[in-house]
């Protein structure tokens, strides 16, 4: 289904030009468009500059705004103004918005919070006329997420949200920023196909606390940065940004052994991932979706083991979604500590796969 709907748009315009908001006409409502997304391979790699794929969803924030005429901005629109006015953009326009997303989506482990603020950074490019590339609004929101939020992460979220194409995997590679994206025989041209083929299953957890407020992201960030540090330092280069990417997959065969448990853990992790994306986006080109999802699978099953994280309920999730049917393979969305599982499933088996999910979740429970 094409999203956002022209009937869903018309709602945000409408809302917006409501006298509770800007009381100006319909037409001169602006709308912006930011979709959720998915990481089917790259799981926790980002921020140390792994290569990741991502994907974009029918679901996502819609922001209809309009210039305030005047350069005051609302607290929750500070973000934006932090990055874009760090970076040397004199914004003399704020703006009056509204914005909205999927219902019981946000803070699932789609990136809704990346969604915001992409959201945010076009609506204040619009009002104000800056000529903004991709390539800068993915660094602006780094600047959110990191300084302004102070969440560790690296710059997947954004690159999916800005550079995705629908029918495409995005692969990104998040140390060069360098991308391309990857179509799959018989998604070329005809979109419809695509739906025949798979859809993604979303399973909720019900657990909606911020990352910021969960120190086990930024903790694992810390232990990666630290087993780069400490491979680095081995290897005799000291002097290189503490990175499990700036480590070459021999020198951390070589020197794993000196790493503590939980570092050498974290480390497998990055190294197994990188692995796995590069082996899935070419599996992905080829249209082999069951060797996709064994992938998938064993990204989550690595994120449990190696990179621990999740919690009860969404390990949970997990396994009850390899079980289901016709679940090509499942994994964690997002950090993995709140939020939701995904997985890609037959689509001639989607809807039996989610009735599966909710019956079994509820015995579980």
């Amino acid at each position: 289904m094409a999203w956002p709907t022209e009937s869903y748009v018309r709602l945000v315009t409408s809302d917006q030009s409501k006298g509770g908001w800007s009381g100006r006409d319909c037409n001169e409502v602006r709308v912006v468009v930011a979709p959720y997304r998915i990481c089917p391979l790259g799981a926790h790699t980002d921020h140390q500059g792994g290569v990741v794929s991502a994907m974009t969803i029918n679901k996502g924030i819609l922001l209809g705004f309009v210039p305030s005429d005047n350069p005051e901005v609302h607290i929750l629109l500070f973000r934006a103004l932090y990055a874009l006015q760090k970076r040397g953009n004199h914004l003399k326009q704020g703006i009056i918005g509204y914005i909205c997303g999927a219902k019981e989506l946000d803070s699932s482990g789609l990136s809704s919070s990346a969604a915001v603020g992409v959201a945010y950074l076009l609506a204040f490019e619009s009002a104000n006329e800056l000529m903004v590339s991709p390539a800068e609004n993915i660094e602006y929101d780094r600047l959110i997420e990191n300084e302004y939020l102070g969440l560790k992460n690296g710059i997947l979220d954004q690159s999916a949200i800005l550079l995705s194409s629908y029918g495409c995997l995005t692969c990104m590679n998040c140390k060069t920023k360098e991308y391309n994206l990857i179509h799959s025989p018989g998604m070329k041209g005809d979109f419809s196909d695509i739906t025949k083929k798979f859809k993604i299953l979303l399973a909720l957890s019900g657990l909606k606390q911020a990352l910021v407020a969960n120190p086990g992201y930024n903790n694992r960030v810390a232990e990666c940065r630290e087993a780069a540090e400490l491979l680095l330092r081995a290897s005799g280069n000291p002097g290189l940004e503490p990175l499990l990417s700036n480590v070459e997959p021999e020198i951390y065969e070589e020197y794993k052994w000196k790493l503590r448990p939980n570092l050498a853990r974290r480390a497998e992790h990055y190294f197994s991932e990188n692995k796995r994306v590069l082996k899935g986006l070419e599996l992905w080109g080829s249209g082999k979706l069951d060797d996709f999802g064994k992938l998938i699978t064993a990204s989550g099953l690595s994120s449990i083991r190696s990179y621990e994280s999740g919690c009860e309920p969404l390990i949970q999730l997990y396994e009850i979604l390899l079980k289901a049917p016709g679940v090509f393979g499942a994994r964690f969305s997002g950090a993995g500590f709140r939020g939701c599982c995904i997985a890609f499933v037959d689509a001639a088996q989607a809807v039996n796969a989610a009735d599966f999910v909710k019956e079994d979740l509820t015995v579980v429970l």
